[in-house]
């Protein structure tokens, strides 16, 4: 085809099309605060791995069996007869992981600037709808495999909903299709994690980013950009997204690429966190495994779930750790958004609550003696208080003076000294090896340095005095 029918064909797709405008809204003209750090790359990077996710879905469906009976055989016919199947599944399954990481630490920046405030609600609001509809597409594929901590896993998860009062036992019957985890229960899941869920992801997904557009995105300063345009209307603190950010955001995923494809390659199971060795026996309805626990993503709303005694409030207790955080614009009482302004009190509550979300995921992950279940109690105590009482603390505090333009951020360059001056004191050179007559690796000026114990201690000193600091 001649290059003028190339472009008669562009132009009549583009006449009935919008699409130039909506990469000119979205992308070229679309102005981000141009003080992004490391903590932005998170937002793209949760996209990528929701690509990922449909790709890779996409490819396992071909070979999958939803049947009681051929789902866990055909899991291993993936891994070990399908070119690349074990490739796929791995992909699939260190990404469900990776989701939850890219998007806690995305929430969590969140929190930390303020991204939750006026006039941003609605993007916080379908963040967390799409968080829980994350939740409940990793339930339900969590039982596709057909292992023994899938299958019982599941029949644990479901059984608490019969603790509603009057509607407890028809619900979980209804969710099951049986009175037991079953086959009517895989096909059902396996229908809701396939079709239902993911259109609802992306329409989420689609919302999200679209309300953020319209209000622009926060920043560290969080400072409206908006505020302070030249006579074209441009933010003065604001680049275009493309190519600046775009091009940005492909360096972060190489570095993800990095991690994502070691775990792939060299520890898919990553200890039994990813991906559980209970599920690598067949499931067995008549054999109960020694200690039940779900993933490590859902661990810290199921530490909460069993340090509260009774079935019912554990219930509510576990479902309402979720619900406050849709709540958390209206929590905070504060009119500055970002930690860097904010007083003592917010950050030292920030950190006891990052401590205690942590400390709760590693409880999930243990048998609920009584020492643990106390233990968690405590931590669930404040990762609760830190939402419940910030109408309150957030009225106290004492807050710095927020800029009228955004702060310049430090470029790699001006960065990157500090990192090698960090690198040379905490290692030291080595002594050279004897010359046995041995191959020796590693003899470049690099590999050369070993640890330096006063040298770790002094940058860890350092650290610390610096994080301190921040937080008075």
């Amino acid at each position: 085809m001649k290059p003028s029918r190339l472009n008669a064909c562009g132009e009549w797709v583009l006449d009935r099309f919008p699409l130039a405008s909506l990469w000119k809204d979205h992308m070229t003209h679309y102005y981000a605060p141009k003080n992004f750090n490391f903590w932005y790359f998170f937002g793209s990077l949760a996209l990528l791995v929701l690509v990922n996710q449909f790709l890779t879905g996409i490819l396992l469906t071909m070979n999958y069996k939803p049947d009681a009976k051929l789902a866990f055989d055909s899991v291993e016919y993936i891994m070990r007869d399908v070119s690349w199947g074990w490739l796929v599944r791995y992909m699939h399954s260190t990404g469900a992981s990776a989701f939850f990481i890219v998007v806690y630490l995305h929430m969590f920046r969140g929190i930390m600037y303020g991204s939750f405030k006026q006039p941003r609600e609605l993007i916080w609001i379908f963040g967390m709808l799409i968080f829980v509809a994350l939740m409940a597409e990793a339930f339900m594929g969590y039982l596709l495999p057909w292992g023994q901590m899938s299958y019982w896993g599941a029949q644990v998860i479901i059984s608490l909903f019969s603790a509603i009062p009057v509607i407890g036992d028809d619900l979980s019957l209804w969710i099951r299709g049986d009175y037991v985890v079953s086959d009517a229960t895989l096909n059902r899941f396996f229908a809701f994690h396939v079709i239902a869920v993911p259109l609802v992801l992306v329409m989420l997904v689609f919302m999200h980013i679209v309300a953020l557009h319209e209000v622009g995105s926060n920043n560290p300063d969080g400072i409206d950009i908006k505020k302070v345009k030249d006579k074209d209307g441009v933010p003065l603190d604001g680049i275009p997204f493309h190519p600046y950010y775009t091009v940005k955001d492909i360096a972060g995923v190489g570095v993800f690429l990095i991690f994502f494809a070691t775990i792939i390659f060299y520890m898919p199971e990553m200890g039994g966190y990813f991906l559980e060795h209970a599920n690598f026996i067949p499931a067995d309805p008549m054999k109960t495994p020694e200690h039940i626990a779900p993933l490590w993503y859902f661990t810290p709303f199921y530490a909460i779930l069993r340090a509260i005694p009774d079935k019912f409030a554990g219930v509510i207790g576990m479902g309402g750790a979720i619900v406050v955080l849709f709540l958390l614009p209206w929590l905070d009482r504060n009119p500055v958004r970002s930690i860097r302004y904010r007083g003592g009190i917010y950050k030292k509550a920030l950190a006891l609550f990052v401590i205690s979300f942590i400390a709760l995921g590693y409880l999930g992950t243990q048998p609920a003696t009584p020492v643990m279940t106390n233990v968690a109690r405590v931590f669930t105590a404040i990762y609760f208080g830190f939402f419940l009482l910030m109408p309150i603390y957030t009225r106290w505090e004492k807050t710095k003076p927020v800029p009228e333009r955004v702060t310049a951020e430090l470029s790699l360059e001006e960065q990157f000294p500090a990192f090698i001056e960090a690198f040379e004191e905490i290692t030291e050179v080595a002594p050279e090896p004897v010359d046995d007559g041995q191959h020796h690796a590693f003899r470049s000026t690099f590999f050369s340095r070993r640890p330096n114990p006063e040298g770790i201690r002094n940058v860890t000193t350092r650290l610390a005095k610096k994080l301190k600091e921040s937080l008075d």
